[in-house]
């Protein structure tokens, strides 16, 4: 069976092209992650399809990387230097640049990937594969329970969006929240001193992994830091990718019962896009599928 994706604009794409340049861009990410010494883990829907169907869960649109703090950081500073960053540049929200998600991306500029949530952002609009740092979680429940506190704050006025998915309540003091700190230079404020609090927990000297980016279910998970001690090569479509040696039970703690199929009516892509174009750079479309005011 073949999947689609219908945009907001009423184009459809067939969901294989998207998961052949997701595997491009990751393609040239997992090698230079090998030139640099860089470690990094598939996790998520990825993990899931490399056990359950050898590659790509059918409906599944994107590439979802890990990496372990001092990784997900050196790759910060390196990545456009010394990657080719007119093709494939990292993009992430600054000061100046709201990605409207607390993720770090690779994106391929010569590609169009608009989501709804971003229509209106002039940013790096190009399709994309995700990566997320893992970090250490401290031994103190008092340090560990401000650890999530300062992991929502931060999550908040980085994507500086209403939450989906977590529930009224927290859709509703979240729009408290983002109506009493109006500024962008005060919400940049506050998630960098977040990010700095909830982060200096020494990922290689913790005996626990905690994720704090993925979402309010992630923040409360302590891995145990044997899942990611090791990487283990798995075969995947028609390559590889790369899992940690305790990706099972990883698997099991997260989504339960990973091997069996889910219901028809939940096998549907995640993301919400505006408009998509693999074959044309997202730079002519300015004016046209965003920033059109």
């Amino acid at each position: 069976m073949e999947y689609w994706v219908k945009t907001k604009c009423g184009n459809e794409i067939r969901i294989k092209d998207l998961q052949i340049k997701s595997l491009e861009i990751y393609e040239y990410f997992k090698n230079f992650c090998k030139k640099n010494n860089l470690r990094h883990f598939i996790l998520g829907g990825c993990a899931i399809g490399a056990v359950r169907h050898k590659g790509f869960i059918p409906w599944d649109d994107d590439i979802d990387i890990f990496m372990p703090r001092p990784d997900y950081e050196k790759l910060i500073e390196i990545w456009n230097k010394e990657a080719d960053s007119e093709r494939f540049p990292l993009c992430r929200t600054d000061l100046e640049h709201n990605y409207h998600c607390c993720a770090t991306f690779i994106k391929d500029n010569n590609t169009t990937f608009v989501n709804e949530h971003s229509i209106n952002e002039d940013i790096n609009h190009g399709f994309f594969i995700d990566i997320m740092p893992l970090d250490g979680c401290p031994k103190s429940k008092l340090k560990r329970f401000f650890q999530i506190i300062f992991a929502m704050i931060y999550s908040l006025f980085h994507a500086q969006r209403l939450p989906n998915n977590q529930g009224i309540l927290i859709r509703y003091l979240a729009k408290i929240l983002l109506g009493i700190v109006k500024s962008p230079k005060l919400r940049y404020k506050i998630w960098r001193f977040c990010e700095k609090q909830m982060t200096k927990y020494n990922y290689d000297n913790s005996d626990y992994i905690t994720e704090l980016v993925t979402g309010l279910k992630g923040l409360f998970y302590r891995h145990p830091k044997e899942f990611f001690s090791e990487i283990i090569s798995v075969p995947f479509e028609n390559t590889e990718i790369y899992l940690p040696i305790g990706f099972e039970q990883y698997l099991k703690r997260v989504f339960g019962d990973y091997l069996t199929l889910p219901a028809e009516k939940d096998r549907i892509p995640k993301h919400k896009p505006y408009f998509i174009d693999l074959n044309t750079s997202y730079k002519k479309y300015k004016g046209i599928y965003y920033c059109k005011n």
